[in-house]
């Protein structure tokens, strides 16, 4: 399909629903805490949750390395503990940001400080991460590894803090929180043969680890829960890792197997768009025939929360790597990188080739509150699965999407590096070098 007819095809519809304010949603939340305030008293058995369902585990970072972990418990829901766990379901589902902090302000997070290296920072003598498999600590990895969600009794020391945080663009929103006494299995953990292998293997390296589950079918979901509990990498090097810092490592991790998964694979050979749009977030995924190389650039629009200013110009972010990838961490876009990356490699490996790849990012004042970068890897993900725009060049395909970015061609070019040709000249110049 030609690519302005593509473009046409993917104006928006004018008589679509305007999103409601964001103090309207915030007022439906606030009748979910009530919910969940009322499950909770009818749940409570003394000071104990008992017949609890976890499908996941939380690690914070507040006062590394002394952090709070805890696991993740539907309180009245429990039958349906599955769809409380963040995954590509909820893209699937078609979960808009109120379905998301609906499913956050129903799950309890109950919590306990561990140290990273310990499950007990009060004694030296406590055995390290990898030997625990008892007591709080033990029961969060328990529930980490498994392939289902875990029946569990919690015992807690306080009510909950009904609060909502609203998270960051890396990790999902956090609903209430309790302080934890203890927590026990109430059955068997079922544990998949791979993630056994893993754990059995202590002398595996933990990007190692990460890929050959990624090979055996686990997503980066998965995958980034059992890092994050100190199950996967070498017996002396495994230790607790925050969820935010593990989601941006899995994400990083297999982006770079899958990297070099391509690395001698022929490239594709036309210059292709792709879009999708979720979220009040658009995306435009530009793939032209060349040697691996990447960018995001991210554009958010003035008068949100991403960009408080109403009066101000659209705030832009760039990050990029070229054919041999990046040596240091990307901080302006930080995880949305890597998870779009992760899901661009993803694509080009299904098809056995390489490119090179703009993903232009549209953050629209209709994503009012941050859900996870779960939002970013899937959209792009999913963007792969429609038809797709042609165009003659690279340059060409760039300068017809700019006529529906929120900026001009030539803001857009001044930053990015792909956009303005730096970095294929730069990689041509290295070439001859």
């Amino acid at each position: 399909m030609r690519l302005d007819d593509y473009i046409e095809e993917l104006e928006p519809d004018e008589e679509a629903e305007r999103r409601r304010l964001a103090k309207e949603k915030s007022y439906a939340i606030t009748d979910h805490l009530e919910e969940f305030e009322r499950n909770f008293e009818q749940a409570l058995s003394g000071d104990s949750l008992v017949g609890s369902t976890a499908p996941s585990i939380f690690v914070g970072r507040s006062n590394y390395p002394d952090i709070p972990v805890g696991v993740l418990s539907p309180v009245g829901d429990e039958d349906a503990a599955e769809e409380y766990v963040t995954d590509g379901n909820w893209y699937q589902q078609g979960y808009d940001i109120p379905d998301v902090l609906q499913r956050r302000t129903g799950l309890l997070n109950s919590n306990k400080r561990a140290n990273v290296d310990s499950p007990s920072i009060a004694s030296r003598l406590a055995p390290s991460v990898h030997d625990t498999w008892d007591g709080f600590v033990g029961v969060q990895r328990e529930v980490a590894i498994a392939g289902r969600p875990v029946d569990l009794e919690i015992g807690l020391d306080d009510t909950p803090d009904l609060g909502l945080d609203t998270g960051t663009d890396v990790a999902t929103p956090r609903g209430p929180r309790a302080n934890a006494r203890n927590a026990e299995l109430r059955e068997n953990p079922y544990v998949p043969k791979p993630v056994k292998k893993t754990l059995e293997d202590d002398d595996w390296q933990a990007q190692g680890a990460m890929t050959y589950l990624y090979r055996r079918g686990f997503d980066v979901y998965d995958i980034n829960s059992i890092l994050s509990a100190g199950a996967l990498g070498e017996t002396d090097q495994r230790r607790l890792v925050p969820t935010r810092w593990s989601i941006t490592a899995v994400d990083d991790t297999v982006g770079q197997f899958l990297r070099g998964r391509i690395r001698n694979a022929p490239s594709i050979d036309e210059v292709q768009v792709w879009a999708n749009e979720y979220m009040g977030n658009r995306y435009w995924v530009v793939l032209a025939p060349g040697n691996w190389e990447f960018e995001l650039v991210e554009m958010k629009a003035p008068g949100s929360i991403w960009n408080p200013d109403p009066e101000g110009n659209t705030w832009m972010a760039s990050a990029s790597e070229g054919f041999e990838g990046r040596s240091s961490y990307v901080e302006e876009t930080a995880g949305a990188y890597y998870a779009a990356r992760l899901a661009v490699l993803e694509h080009l490996e299904s098809i056995g080739r390489q490119a090179k790849c703009l993903v232009l990012r549209e953050v629209s004042d209709d994503y009012w509150a941050p859900v996870g970068v779960w939002q970013v890897r899937e959209s792009v993900r999913n963007a792969f699965e429609g038809e797709y725009g042609e165009s003659e060049t690279f340059h060409q395909a760039v300068a017809e999407v700019a006529t529906q970015l929120p900026v001009s061609h030539a803001r857009l070019r001044r930053k990015s590096e792909l956009a303005a040709g730096l970095q294929s000249n730069l990689g041509a110049f290295s070439a001859r070098d």
